[in-house]
C-alpha cells in the first residue's frame, strides 16, 4: 500500500524550510511531524475501511504536504541508489524529483549499449507521468524523463527501463497498470493531493 500510494500521491518542495532559521525550523519540524501523523492515521484508515464488506466510500484526501513529511521521515524504504524523492501533483499529473545514484540502482549490472551511459553517477531527475486509478486499478504513464535538466529521448529510457527496472520489479513500464489495494476503487491526483475513494 505504502509503495503504491507513494508513487500516486504529490508533495510540496522543503526549500522553504532550508533558510527557515533556528525557530522557524523547530516549527516545520513539529508541522513534518504533525504531517507524518496525519498521514499515517489515513493510511490506517484506509486499511481498515477496505477490510470492511461494505467500506465507507466516502473520498479520503491525502495531501502533498503530508506525502512529502512521509516520505521524508524514512517510514517508506525507497529503491537502493534512490537517495531522496519529492512528489507534486497538478490534476491528473504527478511530478517527481529525485536524487539518483544509478551505479548504486544498478548494483554492479553493466551494459556495453553506449545510449545506456548517460545512465550512471548521481544525478538529479524529474520524472513526469499522468496517474490515476479506476475500477480498483492505478494506471501510470510515463510522459518524460530528464537527468540534470536534460529530457532523456524515449527509446533509450525503454531501453533502460526494459534492462534495469522491469527484471526487479515485472509490470513496471513506461506504461503500468496495477491492482489497487484495500479496496481502492478510484485515485485522483488534483492541485497538491490525491484523493482516494472505496467501495
Amino acid at each position: 500500500m505504502r509503495l503504491i500510494s507513494a508513487l500516486l500521491f504529490t508533495s510540496v518542495s522543503i526549500a522553504a524550510f532550508a533558510n527557515s532559521g533556528a525557530s522557524a525550523g523547530s516549527k516545520a519540524s513539529a508541522e513534518n511531524k504533525a504531517a507524518v501523523e496525519s498521514l499515517d492515521r489515513k493510511l490506517s484508515y484506509i486499511q481498515q475501511n477496505g477490510a470492511l464488506a461494505h467500506p465507507n466510500s466516502a473520498p479520503t484526501q491525502l495531501t502533498e504536504y503530508e506525502v512529502n513529511a512521509y516520505l521524508a521521515s524514512g517510514r517508506v524504504r525507497l529503491p537502493a541508489g534512490v537517495q531522496s524523492l519529492r512528489l507534486r501533483g497538478e490534476p491528473g499529473v504527478i511530478t517527481a524529483n529525485c536524487r539518483v545514484d544509478f551505479d548504486e540502482f544498478k548494483a554492479g549490472q553493466r551494459s556495453s549499449n553506449p545510449l545506456l551511459s548517460v545512465f550512471s553517477g548521481v544525478h538529479d531527475v524529474v520524472v513526469v507521468a499522468h496517474a490515476h486509478g479506476a475500477g480498483h486499478e492505478g494506471f501510470v504513464h510515463v510522459d518524460s524523463v530528464s537527468l540534470d535538466g536534460m529530457e532523456i529521448p524515449h527509446f533509450a529510457l525503454e531501453l533502460f527501463v526494459e534492462k534495469y527496472i522491469q527484471p526487479r520489479y515485472p509490470g513496471i513500464g513506461i506504461d503500468s497498470r496495477f491492482a489497487l489495494p484495500d479496496k481502492i476503487d478510484t485515485a485522483t491526483v488534483g492541485q497538491h493531493q490525491l484523493a482516494v475513494a472505496q467501495k
